[in-house]
């Protein structure tokens, strides 16, 4: 029971720290969801939040969905994400944990100590971005802090950039979750119960998030994503 109260209170907070940062609710809620079930099972429920967490943000920031990156970025992601999905149960995820947590390390600090840094909105990047998030999103559920390292490059204003990534998320989501479905992933349906107070922490996290983003300016805002991002990438690496 107790368990069960810190995964939803957690699932609040990661929703509107995800709102602020453009990514994380997986990344933060999926730690607290193995301590009562398995990976598989975890990254399986924790999918479903994702889901809800950003369709209240597409919801909240529709005006701003930058459509163009959304396509370049979304028709790589779906692909990926349906392989990665269908990988979960072959390839071991704790290399991939490993690979993606020195990345995002590495890149993060480089980019608080060059603030400037920006990549060119071409569509190869594009691509590329949204290649790799779709299929760590598929297989490790952690596709976010990939595809944020890659659309916080593009220098985009701070709800374009929210709006946009919570689009491709979105994509991503219907790509994967039914592929869990098919591939079996969970045995039983026992942690079903939990959608509903996802669903309705989801929303309440996000307009949190969306009141403390109006209170922080562009410059702020870069730099928050940078730190959750070093964030997301050491705690893949020591959890």
């Amino acid at each position: 029971m107790l368990n069960s109260i810190i995964f939803i209170l957690a699932s609040y907070f990661a929703a509107s720290g995800a709102t602020v940062a453009g990514f994380g609710s997986s990344t933060l809620l999926i730690p607290v969801a193995l301590l009562f079930m398995d990976i598989k099972t975890a990254i399986f429920i924790v999918a479903f939040f994702h889901l809800f967490n950003n369709l209240f943000k597409i919801r909240m920031f529709w005006n701003k969905i930058d459509f163009k990156t959304f396509l370049l970025f979304g028709i790589p992601s779906i692909i990926l994400a349906f392989i990665g999905a269908a990988l979960i149960s072959v390839i071991p995820v704790d290399i991939i944990k490993s690979i993606l947590a020195v990345f995002l390390i590495i890149y993060s600090i480089y980019t608080i100590v060059n603030p400037k840094f920006a990549l060119k909105k071409t569509k190869a990047y594009a691509v590329v971005g949204g290649s790799f998030s779709g299929l760590l999103a598929g297989l490790i559920g952690m596709g976010g802090a990939i595809r944020s390292a890659f659309l916080i490059a593009f220098n985009l204003p701070k709800e374009v950039y929210i709006a946009t990534s919570a689009m491709i998320a979105v994509v991503i989501d219907v790509a994967r979750i039914p592929t869990y479905f098919f591939t079996k992933v969970v045995q039983g349906s026992g942690h079903y119960i939990f959608l509903f107070f996802l669903f309705v922490s989801a929303y309440l996290g996000v307009k949190t998030g969306k009141i403390l983003l109006k209170r922080i300016n562009q410059k702020t805002f870069r730099k928050i994503v940078s730190i959750a991002l070093l964030l997301a990438g050491l705690k893949m690496l020591i959890l």
